[in-house]
């Protein structure tokens, strides 16, 4: 056996150890939420679903953790803004702690008027659809986790609240006003993403990137932006992360983050000015810049996450459990404390444990980031949230971000091809050294036609052909790069279709998920 072939199976050895480690903590965190559910609710009536439940919200908790967090980090990580570490830790404390915090409104995947609860015929049928719903939502995140694909968790649990309900109450239960919003939110999520995106991408490039005077432009509109992003982020923390703790509209709330950006604005020129001996005129100098803003953003953004996206964890599990408390449906459930643990900690746990494939994948295998490229993406997201809020616009923040991403690296494509003029610059390249090639081949002819060859002509022989094996490898190497050039594809076609993909069936695959489980759970209990 060839040390590549022992190097090999160490590494795949090391592999499979780390992927056994990671099981075997998700277990221990399963075991101890059915522990404690038991221990706590041992002498409830009818307690054993609440007990599964309680594992399933446990299970859903940490796929959102394993998939839905990359979006918050993702382009920070890719930028570089901040390590894979860091991110980990940043987003972990603070979806925790929104969604321990601020995540009270968690039964909104039953309020949202998806299915009509009021025709389900009896508290177990209604027991049955919500734990059928919250596992087929888990397991087909599962799935997309594994095949590196971001999706919405919002329209996996909700997909699969629909495909219970249709199992236990037929299609009449369905509100099909609500579906029609849920599927013009994957057109409008990612478009309004990418617009927003490419835009504020766009203007950074012509304002400061294209400059002469690179710094001295960032020293005017960098504070700007940073006041802007302050602004926006300080909205959207309030009015989706916040919503608990105070029932403030959309004038306060802006009100209130004006004066946030206002500060954000004058510390962020007062710091660029202090450090300007430090800063050179070019483009990695203007990155730096927005280095704390991105840290600003994954902080705020993973905050308002924790508050908003934790109730496709938890929520069904809240229906759940007032239903055997209380002996019917309910959309006005109440949370207790223990519950909203078990969706912060599953988060958490799932981001620390399988977090890293996707953060790597919105970071860093759609395109490439870089910090004004991934601050575009953070503004995209909370700009297009608020602006579809207050349009009454379907939306998922989860669409937005990727779309964001694209955005960007469509508009690097369009930028390259247009005012850089990289095709045509390498097009000349080819087209020169191609003549250049075809006038040494035919000097060459003639050297070698030479009847009477002296040892100067065999030097020239000798030295065309060195020229000629240089030129050749230059010219075929020119015409590949301009093959690549043409269509200049700075966006992974192949990561698009993949996750385009993922984001259409994510609803009718788990509604399918969930009402087989759904007749799999009636028909082991009806025996």
């Amino acid at each position: 056996m060839d040390m590549k072939t022992i190097h090999t199976l160490e590494k795949a050895t090391e592999k499979s150890l780390s992927s056994f480690a990671k099981l075997t903590l998700s277990l221990l965190f399963l075991l101890a939420v059915f522990l404690w559910t038991y221990s706590s609710h041992g002498k409830v009536p009818d307690n054993t679903f609440l007990i599964i439940g309680a594992i399933f919200g446990a299970y859903m908790a940490l796929n959102i953790g394993a998939n839905d967090v990359a979006n918050n980090v993702g382009p920070a990580v890719g930028a570089k803004a901040l390590t894979l570490t860091g991110a980990i830790i940043i987003a972990a404390i603070f979806e925790s702690a929104g969604a321990i915090i601020a995540g009270g409104d968690v039964v909104n995947t039953i309020k949202s008027g998806i299915i009509d609860i009021n025709l389900i015929s009896d508290k177990n049928s209604f027991i049955w659809a919500m734990t059928a719903g919250l596992l087929a939502g888990a397991v087909w995140l599962n799935f997309a986790t594994s095949i590196g694909a971001p999706v919405s968790t919002t329209h996996a649990i909700v997909g699969g609240v629909m495909g219970a309900g249709i199992a236990s109450a037929g299609f009449s239960i369905l509100n099909w006003t609500s579906l029609a919003e849920i599927a013009s939110s994957w057109v409008i999520s990612p478009l309004l993403g990418a617009i927003v995106a490419a835009g504020f991408l766009y203007f950074i490039k012509k304002q400061i990137v294209y400059k002469e005077d690179m710094i001295g432009q960032a020293q005017k509109f960098v504070p700007i932006l940073i006041g802007i992003m302050t602004w926006a982020f300080c909205t959207y923390l309030i009015l989706k992360g916040l919503k608990q703790l105070f029932n403030v509209g959309f004038f306060t709330a802006a009100g209130v983050s004006l004066i946030l950006a206002i500060i954000g604005y004058l510390y962020t020129k007062k710091s660029i000015e202090n450090n300007l001996d430090n800063l050179s005129n070019d483009r990695a100098s203007v990155n730096k810049l927005f280095t704390p803003a991105l840290i600003f953003g994954a902080a705020l953004l993973s905050f308002a996450h924790g508050a908003n996206d934790v109730s496709n964890a938890i929520g069904p599990l809240a229906a759940i459990n007032d239903a055997i408390l209380h002996n019917g449906a309910s959309i006005n459930a109440s949370v207790p404390f223990w519950i909203m643990l078990v969706g912060a900690m599953g988060i958490a746990i799932g981001l620390m444990l399988y977090g890293p494939r996707l953060i790597k994948t919105v970071g860093s295998e759609i395109t490439e980031l870089d910090q004004m490229r991934a601050f575009s993406v953070a503004m995209a997201t909370a700009v297009t949230v608020i602006l579809a809020s207050q349009l009454g616009l379907p939306v998922s923040s989860t669409h937005i971000a990727i779309g964001g991403v694209f955005g960007v690296g469509f508009l690097r494509e369009a930028l390259d091809r247009t005012e850089k003029n990289y095709v045509q610059d390498i097009r000349e390249k080819f087209k020169k050294h191609k003549k250049e090639l075809e006038k040494n081949q035919a000097d060459l002819v003639k050297l070698e036609a030479v009847k009477d060859k002296n040892k100067a002509t065999y030097i020239k022989i000798v030295d065309l052909f060195k020229k000629i094996d240089e030129i050749e490898a230059q010219v075929k190497q020119e015409k590949k790069d301009f093959k690549e050039a043409k269509g200049a594809k700075y966006v992974k076609r192949e990561a698009v279709k993949k996750i385009i993909a993922a984001w259409l069936i994510t609803v009718p695959a788990s509604a399918l998920i969930a009402a087989g489980i759904y007749y799999m759970i009636k028909g082991i209990v009806a025996v």
